[in-house]
């Protein structure tokens, strides 16, 4: 099972920012680097990780965490074209998918998944999205669907927000602007634990 506080950074400087406020599972997601960025972001990151006992997911860059010895890569849709599935599974990474629709859904249920997310449950403003929200129902839709999959809510979730994802069906809840451009990072990493920790 995923941790139900998924969170999101771009570099492996909020990674040390914030695993010591109790993260166990962090996506780094790193856009428009040079590969020996790419690399070394991604080896520092998990070193920070294995220090904390923290689990690591490496996005899009699947032969660099490969390389790096990674446990857990997540592909988008468009990653799916290129990435080759079978030597991530030979090198023993988990895979996540992104999905945002039905047809999508039914391509990442074909990689046989570690996790699936969905998204945008919310509107979001960290990117550009060609899908409309999918709200709360859809998730519950989904978690039916998937059955065991783990699921992870993904999109516009804030803190406020984070329970209402998890108790309508995921049981991971994504999160990148509601910690990184909040004005004390590490004190609303700390609340999002204390928030998403219940028995």
């Amino acid at each position: 099972m995923l941790d139900r506080f998924y969170l999101i950074v771009d570099s492996a400087e909020w990674i040390a920012r914030l695993l010591p406020c109790g993260v166990r599972l962090v996506q780094l997601r790193i856009k428009d680097k040079p590969d020996a960025t790419i690399r070394a972001e991604i080896k520092k990151a998990k070193a920070l990780c294995e220090r904390h006992d923290a689990l690591l997911v490496v996005n899009d860059y699947w032969q660099q965490a490969i390389d790096a010895g990674c446990d857990f890569i997540h592909l988008g849709q468009g990653d799916l074209d290129t990435a080759d599935l079978a030597a991530i599974r030979r090198a023993g990474l988990r895979l996540g998918v992104s999905t945002h629709k039905e047809a999508e859904l039914s391509r990442a249920l074909e990689t046989k998944p570690d996790y699936i997310a969905l998204g945008p449950i919310y509107p979001t403003i960290l990117k550009a999205m060609a899908f409309a929200p999918q709200g709360l129902p859809r998730l519950a839709e989904w978690k039916k669907k998937i059955g065991d999959i783990p699921l992870v809510g993904i999109g516009g979730v804030t803190l406020e927000r984070v329970r209402a994802v998890l108790e309508a069906g995921a049981d991971s809840a994504a999160v990148v602007t509601d910690i990184t451009r909040n004005a004390d990072p590490e004190q609303r990493t700390r609340d999002w634990v204390k928030a998403t920790r219940w028995q």
